[in-house]
């Protein structure tokens, strides 16, 4: 009969057994949701590919006004480097009155264009040559247009995908540099060395710490894709059997690609930057296949922890970490001792500031809200969208350069430092393509964005839409029609009367509605838009683009109502052309990861006005600039230009607008306070010197006035205000020429001398 020792010893037996068995189970369970997790990740989309938002590329062609200096600057916001030799891309050099560049290949809407060596020869402010390294003439390039922002997935990661064949080929010392550091048994290894570990369990061991990894490249990949940053054995025990799994089912190219772009190596504020393809640009500004040695070096150097060797907050850190990568490259044989001493001798050349993008938050925010009128929110944050934009950058730096003018209106207006804000918005007149925005002061602050979300009165603004009406009644109304500038009262139900006031507070009786125009005459104003009737003027804001308003109250001739700038530049864009509503374009065209173009943004346009009446408020806008409220203007922009516009101002200064166009461009912008205090403000000395600022920086073209056919000009009188002979004196107007007064016989007056009505407060309306 066994004795009880015999019987708990079998028993014990029997119980490990059951319980290693169990343990078997678990573990191999375990093993396969581990394994799961691994096919699932690497069978499908291995990362979630933020959509990246491009400006419009410069372009380079034969006649093009350009000067050597701004091609220099164009060709260095892109970061080319000046080299003695082009033989690498993003590289230039100036010579004389040339320069000589390598563009770099780059995937555009239409097609990839290959990298590319061009030598332009600039004669005269323009483009007088430019060929090709055969020394062809070729007609315009295209410059890769540079990355504005990033429509980032909901954890924020960003990254810029490396293909493991073009790293092999373009930038081989990245994979050996790595390897020699990280893991140089990985071609030989199955994605664990029990030697490794077990030297680093002994360290540990001995320190009473966890000091060493030990892990391979397949394990820290592992680590980054499923596990946490955790310091335990169970963490450690998965990361070995995930890595185990990685090596099983797939090659070691597949992993290699995927640790390049997924590997950690830093921090732009609340992004995360993954990636060697990114980190080439945040810390360099340049691709990956262009990097130096030593800047290739710092990168890998960086992975041991990027925010430790963060080489803009701990350079010096950074250099002894690089240095001792490079020495790491010497020791297997990588460089030479010499060469190698002179990568180390070399400063880290990383940007000064992160060089992925430019950031105008505003903008990006009008290409987002532009896109989810077509697209998904998720697809725009995982699928790798390229967003190609209108955005110009030269016209975007002259608007943002524009803010700190503001420093001078609150000196001059007696106000706080910092106490204004801005916006602003510039489109192009033929397209409607928006090539700048501003949404504050302080453009790069991704914060409220007042282009789009400020909601401010517009004042005088909303007059071009009243007088409009009039001359779209060609009957009834014409530049020369008479109106009261005499005090009247408006009856308005359910409040007071209302007695509108001009702004210098003073009549002018009997005025020509081209002078009340001009000089935003108030009273004249509301008179003419109450003959016209609100429903009138209403609908007439609503063909041009503006929101119309419901109800309209009389004090909204004289812009009580609200609009945001974007809004104001939808209309003025309107009035800027040839009578047709073209709603305003963040987006040309939207393209997928590989290529494939999805949509492109074509013109949408509609008639919101005739030709004929039109042309008579562009020629009454254009003499605002001539001779009424905005003439300051032409001590900046010559008056060849033709510049149109109209000033804005609201009751007790709280805001202040300036509204105008040139031959190809059309710019808003306003200034107030974000609280709304009165603040002392006008169009003409607080919002007009911004647009002034930023104008007299881009190339202006001169404003078509040409007469559409059904218009012709007549010599007016200048005392009575008839149509008279040619020989008589006066100023030629335009006419519709089926509604042309008749003509008076004879001269009806003599020279202008002028009526004296142009008085001190039109310099300030």
């Amino acid at each position: 009969m066994p004795t009880w020792h015999a019987r708990l010893r079998r028993l014990t037996l029997r119980f490990g057994g059951v319980l290693l068995l169990v343990a078997v189970v678990l573990l191999a369970g375990w093993a396969w949701y581990l394994n799961e997790r691994v096919t699932e990740r690497f069978e499908g989309a291995l990362f979630t590919m933020p959509a990246t938002v491009y400006a419009a590329p410069d372009e380079i062609y034969i006649g093009q006004p350009l000067t050597l200096a701004d091609l220099v600057a164009g060709l260095e916001r892109l970061n080319y480097e000046s080299a003695g030799s082009i033989e690498e891309t993003g590289t230039y050099r100036r010579r004389g009155n040339e320069v000589a560049f390598h563009r770099r290949a780059f995937g555009f809407a239409d097609g990839e264009q290959p990298a590319r060596r061009v030598q332009a020869r600039i004669v005269d402010g323009a483009v007088a040559e430019l060929d090709d390294a055969d020394g062809e003439s070729i007609g315009i390039i295209r410059l890769e247009p540079r990355s504005i922002g990033t429509l980032y997935p909901n954890h924020a990661e960003d990254r810029v995908l490396l293909d493991v064949t073009h790293v092999i080929e373009q930038a081989p010392l990245l994979l050996d540099a790595l390897l020699a550091v990280e893991d140089r048994a990985f071609h030989e290894h199955s994605g664990v060395v029990p030697t490794s570990i077990l030297r680093a369990f002994l360290t540990n061991l001995v320190s009473g710490e966890r000091v060493q990894g030990g892990s391979t490249i397949t394990q820290q990949l592992a680590k980054n894709f499923f596990l946490t940053q955790d310091r335990t054995y169970r963490r450690k025990f998965a990361e070995m059997i995930m890595a185990l799994e990685m090596e099983w089912h797939y090659p070691k190219e597949k992993i290699l690609e995927a640790y390049l772009n997924e590997v950690y190596l830093g921090q732009d504020g609340g992004r995360a930057i993954h990636g060697f393809g990114l980190a080439a640009s945040f810390y360099f500004g340049r691709p990956i296949d262009e990097l130096k040695p030593e800047q290739i070096a710092l990168l890998v150097g960086m992975v041991k922890g990027a925010n430790y060797y963060n080489p803009r907050r701990n350079p010096e850190r950074a250099l002894a970490r690089r240095n001792v990568v490079i020495d790491v490259m010497i020791d297997v044989g990588l460089v030479d001792p010499t060469t190698g001493a002179q990568w180390q001798a070399r400063p880290l050349g990383v940007l000064e500031k992160a060089g992925s993008r430019a950031r105008h938050p505003a903008f990006v925010d009008l290409v987002r809200r532009q896109l989810l009128e077509q697209y998904d929110r998720d697809d725009l944050r995982s699928k790798g969208l390229k967003i190609f934009t209108t955005l110009r950058p030269q016209v975007q730096k002259a608007l943002e350069d524009s803010t700190a003018r503001l420093d001078q209106v609150e000196e001059n207006r007696g106000l706080d430092a910092g106490s204004l804000e801005t916006a602003g918005v510039i489109s192009s007149v033929s397209t409607g393509e928006i090539e700048a925005m501003i949404g504050g002061r302080d453009a790069h602050f991704e914060g409220y964005d007042r282009a789009l979300d400020a909601h401010r009165q517009i004042g005088s603004l909303i007059k071009p839409a009243i007088y409009l009406t009039a001359l779209s009644r060609p009957a009834d109304y014409s530049l020369i029609t008479p109106l009261a500038d005499e005090p009247t009262v408006i009856e308005q139900r359910g409040s007071e009367d209302w007695e509108p006031q001009n702004y210098s507070r003073e009549f002018h009786g009997s005025t020509p509605l081209l002078e009340a125009l001009a000089h935003s005459r108030n009273v004249p104003s509301v008179r003419l838009g109450m003959a016209l009737g609100l429903d009138s003027v209403a609908a007439t804001l609503a063909r041009l683009g503006a929101p119309r308003p419901q109800p309209f109250y009389p004090s909204m001739l004289l812009g009580s109502m609200t609009m945001t700038p974007l809004e104001v530049a939808q209309m003025y864009h309107t009035l800027s052309g040839d009578g047709f509503m073209t709603p305003l374009r963040a987006i040309r065209t939207v393209v997928d990861r590989e290529g494939r173009a999805l949509s492109s943004y074509s013109l949408n346009v509609r008639r919101a006005a005739d030709r004929e009446p039109l042309y008579l408020l562009q020629y009454g806008l254009q003499t605002v600039v001539a001779e009424g409220t905005s003439t300051r203007l032409n001590q900046v922009i010559p008056p060849s230009v033709g510049v149109a516009g109209k000033t804005g101002t609201t009751n007790e200064g709280r805001d202040a607008w300036f509204a105008g166009f040139t031959g190809n461009r059309v710019g808003v912008i306003w200034v107030g306070r974000d609280d709304d205090r009165a603040s002392n403000l006008t169009g003409s000395s607080s919002a007009l010197p911004l647009w002034a600022e930023t104008f007299v920086q881009l190339d202006n073209q001169p404003r078509d006035m040409q007469p559409p056919r059904g218009v012709e000009f007549a010599r007016v009188d200048p005392v009575r205000r008839h149509v008279v002979p040619e020989r008589c004196p006066g100023e030629s107007l335009p006419f519709i020429a089926a509604h042309r007064p008749a003509r008076a016989d004879g001269c009806q007056g003599g020279t202008d001398k002028g009526d004296g009505a142009n008085g001190f407060w039109d310099w300030f309306r």
